[in-house]
């Protein structure tokens, strides 16, 4: 088979971000780069960069970075082996992407394998998304660092942001060797991220397809995948799929191997929402740890792939050196930046998030057009959460001025102490649809004195089957949140039927009726 080749544009960048990256090796080691050792022959000057092809057992070629310590790094075992930490490159990127995090983790005793995987930029292969071949590709390139670098076999971690998230948590389901791996802005559930409340999450689908569009190689498997998910077509076949490519589908296996978990996750993800990886971290029975910060996809560890001191990359650094190194590291527990006035709050476990709950219940009944907007939106993927993070500025709506016609809206009293929102907030409410199949999305806001909402929470729930104008039970649980409502403001519940974030199922024309509703509210 041939070998793929990685570009001479590859080759030119590599040079500028080695030689960019390189000026500061100095200031992250504390220390003058050494001469390569004779590991690495090829070598740059750089703190042991270079670059290499890594075979994977189909003959497919992987592009990977190597970093190795410079001579005299503390952290050697007797035999001058240090611990490895094997990094999958996130969705439409190449092995570039972690150049000086790859420097870093070097300068701190680590030898790191940065690699492309299958399917994007210069790797061979098809787009596998995380599938039984990128699995198989994980313990691969682990047998080439311990092969071809100073790796200890005894301290293998795993690192990754977006797709290398959800790569690190299937190896280390898949691969005992794996002591410790921290998950950024992963998944834990890829059923859910396409899918959750059965409603087709459209839009996020539709930007995870254009950039692979850009830089890689679909399989047949993954483009009928997509197709049937924006057809609505053969969802069965599109779950199953999804659940293969699901680290929660092997909870009993990563359990069983005893790695130690690290996920850190944003409040606004539009790809991969923060329930899913609550429901993991609760399951896991292994060393674990969970932070989650405002911020949309892979917003929150940005800074850290530029070279500079970030929360994330910090947090999940001190994971690795607690159990690759045996040092003092990131605790277990859960760590929550609480939106929007970015305090810290720390827990030993999820359960403990919030002390109580509380009720807010709505009387009213309200009937609305079917597939119609209201002005009340969950926003715009790869945008709002960035919003939210830098500017504290969550998807906002006019409440006052919210299509009656389109949405059922129900205020609250103020609150005279305001109220700290902590968890998933559920919503229970009856429906009356002229049609068998819809979709709800039900919006939760922090509503000031002139009706301004800035959106704490949503989430969307489809139905189908249901006899035409009979009422029958509907249950929403919104994505989790840490969220400080202001004193005076008031919460604002919004049921609505269409939301340009998913693939809403009720037919234009139909009406459906929100009747009475209840609202489960998980406080401190």
């Amino acid at each position: 088979m041939a070998r793929p080749h990685r570009t001479g544009g590859h080759r030119a960048v590599s040079a500028v971000l080695v030689a960019a990256l390189g000026l500061g090796v100095g200031v992250v080691a504390a220390q003058p780069a050494a001469a390569a050792p004779a590991f690495g022959a090829g070598a740059s000057a750089f703190g042991g960069f270079r670059l290499a092809d890594v075979t994977a057992a189909d003959g497919v070629v992987l592009k990977a970075d190597v970093f190795t310590p410079p001579a005299g790094t503390p952290g050697a075992d007797a035999r001058g082996r240090y611990p490895v930490v094997v990094q999958p490159a996130s969705w439409g990127q190449n092995d570039l992407e972690y150049v000086a995090q790859g420097h870093r983790f070097a300068a701190a005793g680590y030898v790191v394998v940065t690699y492309t995987v299958r399917g994007f930029w210069g790797s061979g292969g098809e787009v596998d998304v995380a599938g039984p071949k990128d699995v198989a590709d994980i313990s691969t390139v682990i047998d080439w660092a311990l092969a071809h670098t100073p790796a200890d076999p005894d301290r293998v971690g795993m690192i990754g942001l977006s797709l290398g998230g959800g790569l690190t948590l299937l190896g280390a389901a898949f691969d005992p060797r794996i002591k410790a791996v921290a998950s950024l802005s992963g998944w834990a559930d890829l059923t859910d991220a396409l899918y959750s409340g059965q409603t087709r999450h459209t839009q996020a689908a539709t930007r995870l397809a254009t950039i692979e569009g850009l830089t890689g190689r679909k399989s047949p498997e993954f483009a009928t995948a997509l197709d049937d998910l924006f057809a609505d077509h053969d969802l069965p076949e599109v779950v199953k799929w999804a659940d293969v490519r699901s680290p929660a589908t092997y909870l009993d296996r990563i359990n069983a191997h005893g790695t130690a978990v690290y996920l850190a996750n944003g409040w606004s993800d539009s790809f991969f929402n923060p329930g899913q990886m609550t429901d993991f971290y609760q399951k896991l029975t292994v060393p674990k740890r969970l932070e989650l910060r405002p911020g949309d996809h892979a917003s929150q560890e940005f800074t850290g792939l530029l070279g500079f001191s970030n929360a994330t990359w910090d947090g999940a650094r001190g994971w690795l050196d607690r159990y690759l190194k045996g040092t003092a590291g990131a605790r277990d527990g859960v760590d929550l930046e609480v939106r929007p006035t970015g305090t810290h709050e720390v827990y030993p476990d999820w359960s403990s998030v919030a002390s109580r709950t509380e009720r807010l219940s709505f009387g009213d009944s309200s009937t609305v057009r079917g597939d119609r907007p209201s002005g009340a939106s969950g926003g715009v993927v790869l945008l709002s959460g960035l919003v939210d993070q830098w500017l504290h500025q969550p998807p906002t709506a006019l409440v006052p001025l919210l299509d009656r016609d389109a949405a059922a809206v129900r205020r609250s009293e103020p609150y005279p102490q305001g109220l700290a929102v902590r968890g998933a907030v559920q919503v229970h409410t009856t429906v009356t649809a002229s049609a068998p199949q819809g979709t709800a999305v039900a919006y939760l806001y922090d509503t000031d004195a002139l009706g301004v909402g800035r959106l704490i929470a949503h989430a969307p729930q489809s139905w189908s089957g249901r006899p035409a104008g009979q009422p029958f039970p509907l249950d929403v649980t919104l994505f989790p949140t840490a969220y400080d409502l202001p004193v005076g403001h008031r919460l604002t519940l919004v049921l609505g039927t269409h939301d340009d974030l998913y693939g809403g199922e009720t037919p234009k024309g139909s009406t459906v009726t929100f009747g009475p509703a209840d609202v489960s509210l998980p406080v401190r």
